[in-house]
């Protein structure tokens, strides 16, 4: 029988564990999944931060727990997955989301940010997305991974943004999203990407003070910056059966910032 489009999009039933999760986008993408049904793991470094988002979710009716890690350490990923599953029983959606970035010229870009960057934003969506597959989507033949990326990783940046390594980190996701895309559909795995524009947030902050929010907003045809609300859709689609047909893809949410700039 043909589903309906609610019930397509409901997540009822399901577990997210969620990286990066107390704040910002991760929070943002939490609130999505489990507004919508599921039930939310929530991981970041800050165990106060953790508490915090946890109790936001909760407040708005989401069952929601919470493990403190660091995603750029092997030894971290491989307890939270491990935890995760012991607490929740399996993980249907795996929204890698943790991340960082850092600002510097090219020339005299510190090689540790380098490694830093590389480490967190491709090594440990990799460590994690195979740990969490083997253990809980494969034997399942069941999954749903999102991988959050960036349009920085469609090319370059204006020259005073000066983040080569996040560029390059953000590519490398997408390219992992293909891949992993074509190579874990054989086991009901589907794995997509988002690649944000500008949304405000604590690790943006610094380029928001310095450009300024109109500026930045004037290099999108929409003549706005993300919000609160702009990734909700995306990542609902991604996760539900409404995108069971979807994989390997990015989609940019950027109010059209990569269409100008040819991402």
């Amino acid at each position: 029988m043909t589903r309906t489009v609610k019930q397509l999009f409901d997540l009822s039933g399901k577990t997210a564990l969620v990286t990066g999760g107390s704040r910002g986008l991760g929070l943002q993408l939490a609130h999505a999944l489990g507004e919508a049904g599921a039930r939310i793991m929530l991981s970041s470094r800050k165990a106060a931060d953790l508490e915090e988002a946890a109790a936001e979710l909760q407040a708005a009716g989401i069952d929601t727990r919470w493990i403190a890690a660091d995603c750029g350490r092997e030894e971290d990923i491989r307890r939270l997955a491990d935890e995760t599953l012991q607490r929740m029983g399996q993980v249907d959606i795996l929204v890698n989301n943790a991340g960082a970035a850092w600002g510097a010229p090219a020339e005299d870009y510190p090689v540790e940010a380098w490694d830093k960057l590389m480490n967190l934003n491709v090594r440990g969506y990799f460590i994690l997305a195979q740990h969490i597959a083997k253990q809980s989507m494969i034997p399942r033949k069941s999954g749903r991974i999102i991988n959050i990326a960036s349009i920085a990783g469609l090319g370059g940046n204006p020259a005073e943004m000066q983040t080569l390594a996040y560029n390059t980190s953000k590519g490398a996701v997408i390219t992992f999203t293909q891949a992993l895309g074509c190579e874990w559909g054989k086991y009901g795995i589907n794995v997509n990407a988002i690649c944000p524009g500008f949304f405000p947030s604590k690790m943006t902050q610094a380029t928001l003070d310095r450009l300024g929010e109109d500026k930045l907003a004037s290099h999108a045809p929409l003549r706005r910056l993300g919000d609160d609300e702009d990734l909700k859709g995306t990542a609902l689609l991604f996760a539900s059966d409404a995108g069971k047909h979807i994989t390997g893809q990015w989609l940019a949410v950027d109010g059209g910032v990569s269409v100008i700039t040819g991402g």
